[in-house]
């Protein structure tokens, strides 16, 4: 999630200052997102690093509103028009978890994925029951947590198909099939290649 292009989006409306941005941040993302001040700070100093955003007045309060620069619009312009990339590898905790253990001699991945499932069951059951706590319960806040309530939710639908897809996969095969020993081979030093989706170098 891009926490950088979100900032810069909303300084895009106009000068902001660190806690003001905080909050607006958390009104168009349904406070799904919690970001610390800290965050939100450092954020800012490298985007005046890059050119994209400046100081701007101090309030009487102390407080420094930070202004977007034209190349900062720019970026802003670039990042809604383009579609989000999703990288042919994947960094997904639970997939590597899975893939790891089953693999491994001696664990029960059938277990590891019951008690994954269970897990997401609940989750998905308390995104279903989540209701909206914003004082207006049609506006435009609202509208903001439900779009991303609900990508959380599809996310965990998903998540339960793929867990009982995974553990059908692994019902064909015999336990001991899986199991890989340390391989006795030698690396060679560098990186290994890389591959493509479909696991060809």
């Amino acid at each position: 999630m891009s926490v950088r292009q979100s900032l810069l989006a909303i300084l895009d409306q106009g000068p902001c200052y660190g806690y003001q941005l905080r909050a607006e941040f958390d009104r168009r993302t349904g406070s799904t997102w919690p970001l610390n001040v800290g965050q939100i700070y450092n954020t800012l100093d490298r985007l005046e690093r890059d050119g994209l955003v400046a100081k701007g007045e101090t309030d009487d309060q102390g407080h420094v509103y930070w202004e977007i620069t034209d190349a900062g619009s720019a970026e802003v312009a670039a990042w809604l028009a383009s579609p989000v990339e999703r990288t042919q590898g994947t960094r997904d905790e639970l997939a590597i978890k899975l893939a790891i253990a089953a693999t491994l001699p001696g664990v029960d991945v059938v277990g590891v994925i019951q008690a994954q499932r269970r897990a997401s069951l609940s989750q998905l059951q308390s995104l279903q029951r989540a209701k909206y706590a914003g004082a207006s319960p049609d506006g435009a806040e609202e509208l903001a947590w439900s779009l991303v309530v609900d990508s959380m939710i599809f996310a965990a639908e998903a998540e339960v198909r793929w867990l009982d897809h995974t553990e059908q996969r692994l019902a064909l095969h015999p336990r001991q099939a899986l199991a890989l020993e340390l391989s006795t081979e030698k690396p060679k030093r560098g990186r290994p290649t890389k591959a493509d989706a479909t696991g060809r170098p």
